[in-house]
C-alpha cells in the first residue's frame, strides 16, 4: 500500500514551522513526486488570526493577519506544475476546540468557501475540498456542519470532491499539550461502528472520503477497526483512505518522525482491509529528506526501499 497522499501543514498547530520558502516547497513537491504523492491536502487554511491566503473576509471580520506571503496560490502553482490533485482545506477559527461549538466555523467557512473559490478555483490541480473540522466521536453539531459545509463546496465548484480525516477515539488519543501518551477510557470497536454508522448515513452525499487518522489506537486494534471502518463507508457509498500518520504518538516527545516498521504495520492494515488510497500526515516534517528532523530522511530512505519491493 503506498502513500499517495499527502496533508501541507502550513498553519502549524502544534509542529515546529520549517520556515520554508518558494525554492523549499518546489523541492518537496519534487521529493513527494519521487515517491509516487499524487495528491496534496492543505490541512486548514488557517487557523485562528493566521492565514494561507490574503482572505478580505478573515482580514476584516475576524482580525486575522495579513499573510507576508500567498501560500494558497504558491501551492497552486507548485500542484499545477507537478501535476497533482490539491484540496483546499478550510478555515479554523479555534473556537470550536475552545468551546465544542461548530457554528463559527460554519458561518465563516461559508464565505471562504465561495471567496477561495472565485479567487483560485481556476488552478487545474484544484480538484477537492478538505473539510478541517476534526471529530473523534458523535459530536453534537457535527453531521450539520459537515452536511452544511460539504454542500456548499460541492455547489459552487461542480460537485468537486469533499474529504474529512476524523480520529478514532482510541488509548493515544490525548491533547498534544498533555504530558500522557495514553488514556484509559478509550472507545470500544462496537462504540465506534455504531456512532460512526450515524454520522456516515447524516452526511453521504455531502462528503464524498474518509480517511481516518491510524494513530489513536494500538498496531493489534488496526485490524478489527479498519475491517469496521472500510464496512460502514462502504454502506453509505463513502470512499474509504487511510491517514497513516508518518509520527510518533508513543512517545512522550511530541512529535517526531515515526519508526518504519510501525508505519509499516499501518500501511499493510490498511491494504488489508482493503482501503483504496493512503494519504499521510504529513510529508513535510516527518518523510521528507530536507525535513528539520533528521530522522525523516532516514525513513524516506525506508520508505523507498518499501515500495521499490512492492509487487
Amino acid at each position: 500500500m503506498k502513500i499517495t497522499g499527502t496533508f501541507i501543514d502550513e498553519i502549524s498547530h502544534d509542529i515546529p514551522h520549517q520556515n520554508w520558502g518558494r525554492e523549499e516547497w518546489d523541492q518537496d513537491f519534487r521529493h513527494m513526486k519521487e515517491v509516487g504523492i499524487d495528491t496534496v491536502i492543505m490541512i486548514r487554511s488557517g487557523y485562528k488570526r493566521f492565514i494561507t491566503y490574503p482572505s478580505k473576509y478573515l482580514l476584516k471580520n475576524l482580525g486575522c493577519y495579513e499573510p507576508p506571503v500567498d501560500l494558497l496560490e504558491l501551492f497552486l502553482e507548485l500542484s499545477d506544475q507537478y501535476e497533482m490533485q490539491f484540496y483546499f482545506g478550510l478555515y479554523d477559527s479555534g473556537h470550536y476546540w475552545a468551546t465544542g461549538d461548530l457554528q463559527l466555523e460554519i458561518d465563516s467557512n461559508r464565505y471562504v468557501i465561495d471567496e477561495v473559490w472565485n479567487q483560485y478555483g481556476h488552478h487545474p490541480s484544484f480538484k477537492g475540498w478538505y473539510i478541517s473540522t476534526e471529530i473523534s466521536r458523535k459530536t453534537k453539531g457535527a453531521i450539520h456542519a459537515f452536511r452544511s459545509l460539504g454542500m456548499q463546496c460541492k455547489e459552487v465548484s461542480n460537485g468537486l470532491p469533499t474529504l474529512i480525516s476524523p480520529w478514532i477515539d482510541g488509548k493515544k488519543a490525548v491533547m498534544a499539550a498533555s504530558n500522557q501518551i495514553t488514556k484509559d477510557d478509550a472507545v470500544s470497536i462496537k462504540e465506534h461502528e455504531t456512532e460512526w454508522n450515524e454520522i456516515f448515513d447524516g452526511i453521504k452525499g455531502a462528503v464524498d472520503a474518509v480517511a481516518f487518522q491510524d494513530g489513536h489506537i494500538d498496531y493489534h486494534e488496526l485490524p478489527a477497526f479498519f475491517e469496521v471502518n472500510k464496512k460502514i463507508a462502504d454502506k453509505h457509498g463513502l470512499h474509504c483512505w487511510t491517514n497513516a500518520e508518518s509520527f510518533d504518538r508513543d512517545m512522550p516527545i511530541k512529535f517526531l518522525p515515526i519508526k518504519f516498521e510501525k508505519l509499516r504495520l499501518k500501511l499493510e492494515a490498511a491494504r488489508a482491509a482493503g482501503y483504496e488510497k493512503a494519504i499521510t500526515f504529513e510529508f513535510s516534517h516527518f518523510m521528507s529528506p530536507q525535513s528539520a528532523y533528521l530522522q525523516a530522511g532516514h525513513l524516506f530512505n525506508r520508505y523507498k526501499e518499501y515500495i521499490s519491493n512492492l509487487k
